[in-house]
Parts: structure tokens; sequence; C-alpha cells
């Protein structure tokens, strides 16, 4: 690894414009990943996680706005003009979507996405190499040559995300997100793909961004973990030790949550995710927090610092100078507006 980040991530915001008021989707939200490394974003639906992803790579839809800075290269990408970070996207930034087949053209043969989109950011390139080059990477997808001029529909939902994968990496992108890239995919499909992008590293050198609800790929897949929720990054580090000593209580609930062969009885977090036009006051977690105290109503949690990288949005570790006398006491669940379990 290098020792300075592939792309860096300075309180980027990103807001949906709509009739009553804005969205706020990505809130300040803070990231480095490293060359060769795999970073996990966890958290619940609505949280943010894919619209982080697409504004770090500036494919916002119409009516979004963002701020702050994505630095990739010594550049702004926040900043650049719409025709220069599409120069970026594919050679440099590559993604590959949650649903392959939205994204796989029917009417088009896999041979024929390989052209476009080598044609469209490598245009010297003769009939000869794009023909090579795609081969190539379709077979460290597994994916034989046999199969290079047949159709999205002639494959399996595991080969088709195996394709978006490969036509991501045809171009070699420094940065890949990968949104939710074993969603829907059977077990055995599911370790074929995580085998598939911890190679990534190996062989390309590439920093992978991998948007996920599933814990149990985290652990298997990503150096380090950042826990989204309402826009916010509120705990991150390495993998191990969050999930073995989870420092905010949002991720303690969700680690909570995961069934796994140990599991007797089902546990979930009371409440749902806020709504982002208008989010709770100070803390966002509060409302549904067990360990939710005074100041957390009152004021916004200062992110600290921790131990091994660490780093926590959460009034539980401090600063205690911060905390005015008297406020840090526990709220008592009705107080914080969330009713009791059945």
């Amino acid at each position: 690894m290098t020792d300075g980040p592939v792309v860096s991530v300075r309180d980027l915001r990103v807001y949906y414009g709509t009739p009553s008021a804005p969205v706020r989707a990505v809130d300040r939200v803070s990231l480095d990943i490293g060359e060769g490394e795999v970073l996990g974003l966890v958290g619940e639906s609505g949280c943010g996680k894919s619209t982080l992803g697409r504004g770090i790579l500036g494919l916002l839809p119409e009516g979004a706005s963002s701020d702050g800075e994505v630095l990739y290269g010594g550049r702004n990408l926040v900043r650049l003009p719409q025709k220069a970070i599409r120069r970026l996207r594919g050679p440099d930034l590559g993604l590959v979507f949650q649903e392959p087949m939205t994204r796989l053209n029917p009417l088009m043969r896999i041979e024929d996405h390989f052209r476009e989109t080598l044609e469209q950011h490598e245009s010297g390139l003769g009939d000869r190499e794009v023909r090579g080059r795609s081969l190539e990477t379709l077979g460290k997808m597994g994916i034989p040559p046999t199969r290079f001029r047949q159709y999205p529909h002639e494959f399996s939902g595991g080969m088709r995300q195996r394709i978006m994968i490969a036509l991501a990496l045809v171009l070699r992108p420094k940065l890949l997100i990968a949104d939710e890239p074993t969603t829907s995919l059977d077990v055995i499909v599911e370790g074929q793909i995580l085998a598939i992008l911890a190679d990534l590293k190996k062989e390309f050198g590439t920093a992978l961004l991998l948007i996920t609800h599933n814990f149990g790929i985290v652990a298997e897949s990503c150096d380090r973990v950042a826990v989204m929720y309402a826009g916010q990054i509120v705990e991150e580090g390495p993998v191990r030790e969050v999930f073995v000593d989870p420092a905010h209580p949002y991720t303690r609930e969700l680690l909570r949550s995961t069934i796994s062969l140990d599991t007797k009885e089902l546990h979930s977090i009371p409440g749902a995710p806020p709504n982002l036009i208008n989010p709770p006051a100070a803390c966002r977690f509060h409302p549904r927090c067990p360990n939710a105290m005074e100041v957390c109503v009152a004021k916004h949690p200062i992110e600290q610092r921790l131990d091994g990288g660490r780093r926590v949005l959460c009034w539980l570790h401090g600063p205690e100078q911060e905390i005015p006398e008297g406020m840090g006491r526990p709220l008592e669940r009705e107080q914080i507006g969330v009713a009791d379990e059945a």
C-alpha cells in the first residue's frame, strides 16, 4: 500500500431537493481509502450508503447538490466539471451497481458491452486488443470465452454480477465502489463473488468501498468498517476491533441484531431511521439509543479518536469537558420518544 490514500473524502454533503425541504442524505462525511484496502460501509436502509458512493463518483440525479471535498489525484472531484469527472469514471473510478439486470442492455451481447466500454475510454485500442482485454478480465471472473457473444438473459444472476464486476475492472480503476454486489445471490455464488473481490487488492491494488448490509461479508472481506446512520459516519475503524468491542450504541445494536448459529432469540432496534428532511436535533440516534443521555438531545456529539485508529461520534466517549454539568444523566425511554417493545 502507498503512504497516502487513493481517495480522501472530507466533510462531504449531499442534499436532494424536494418540494418541502432538502433531504440531507449525506451530512459532513469524512473517510480515507488506501491502495489495496477494502473499506466496508454498513448501516440500515435509508441511511445514505448508496448516496455516499454515488456522491464520491459525482453520479447524482438532477436536483441533487453536493459540497465538501473528494480528493483524488490532487483534485477535488466535487468541484470538477461533469465533462472532466466523466473522463475519470471507468479508467480511474469504477462502480458495480446493485442489480446487474437493470444495468446490462438486454439487446446487446456481452461482447458489445465490453467493446462500448473500452472504445469510450480507450479509443486507440484495436479490435484484437479489445477482445483480448475483455476475455482476459472475464476469465478472471470465471466466465469462459464461449459465453462472450451471449446476451444478458442467458446468464444466471451470479454470472451477471461477475460480468458487471468485469466491466468495471476491464478499465483497471484505482478505486472501485461496489454497491451491494451480493444482494439476492445464493451463499455459494456470494462466496465466489467475495473471493473475486479479495483478489482485486492482490492483483490490481484496487481501493474498494464495499457497501453492504451483511456483517458477515464485512468480517470476511474488509480491512476496515465504517458504520453509517442518518447520513453520518458514527463509527469507523479496523474490522476486528469494531466487531469485538463496538464503541457506538448503534454499532452494538446492529451487531446484536445479526443472526448466527448461536442465536436463541431475535433482537431488533426499536423504531426506524429518521426522516432526513428533519432529522432529530443533536445526536441523530438518541430517539432509539438505549444509552441516551440528556446531552444527546441538546448538543451535537463531537467526534473522538480512540486507540487503534478508531473514531466514534458519541457522547459516551466525551469529551467530558464539553458535557454541561448535570447533562450526563441517562434518559428514560419515555423521554426520548421510543415506545416499549411489545
